[in-house]
């Protein structure tokens, strides 16, 4: 009776830790497929300024900075507040300027909507399309250490696409209605800023 009992014991506690193993593995992968869905919420915009100061201004880094600069990307919340920009949005029915409708300010900032709760105040919106706006809130990747590891650095919310031209035409589209025929190849060239590679 004693080994049956014992055995029993011994049956029953593996069940338990069968279990227990099971519901810990699923609770972990809820966790992390969480983790990433939310990972763009519980970042916050930290701004083009700090990107700069973390290192995006040199040229062995790529000089993203002066190539950002120099593009329309810069002043796209800037065409915002032009007489043409609100005669374009008074045509289309909006009642407020270019520069607070929120139909134009998606692609002219962030390329998605967005409220002021998910900027830190060192986020300018006057600077228009800028870093964050393709790799994701900066708030969790922006110090020097995590961005030396990129897998660390993407999982505190850094995007680096893989489909580049899928993300741009998102705001790049007949949509817009100031939409020109959008050649990807020809204007990522204008844009591009890749880290510098010696030869």
């Amino acid at each position: 009776m004693k080994i049956f009992i014992k055995e029993f014991i011994i049956a029953a506690m593996k069940d338990i830790l069968f279990i227990i193993l099971n519901v810990g593995f699923v609770i972990t992968v809820i966790l992390v497929i969480t983790d990433y869905n939310l990972s763009q919420s519980k970042y916050k915009y930290v701004g083009v300024n700090t990107c700069v100061n973390s290192c995006h201004s040199t040229e062995q880094q790529g000089n993203q900075y002066e190539v950002w600069k120099s593009s329309k990307h810069s002043v796209a919340f800037l065409t915002l507040q032009t007489a043409a920009a609100d005669s374009i949005a008074k045509s289309l029915g909006y009642k407020t300027s270019a520069s607070e409708t929120k139909q134009c300010i998606k692609c002219h900032v962030l390329g998605k909507d967005f409220d002021q709760s998910e900027l830190l105040s060192t986020f300018e919106v006057s600077q228009g399309v800028q870093c964050e706006s393709c790799h994701g809130p900066g708030s969790g990747y922006k110090k020097l250490s995590v961005m030396k590891d990129s897998v660390k650095s993407v999982s505190k919310g850094l995007i680096i696409h893989t489909e580049k031209e899928k993300w741009c035409i998102n705001c790049h589209n007949p949509e817009s209605p100031t939409y020109i025929p959008f050649d990807y190849e020809a204007l990522w060239q204008m844009i591009a800023h890749n880290k510098f590679k010696p030869e």
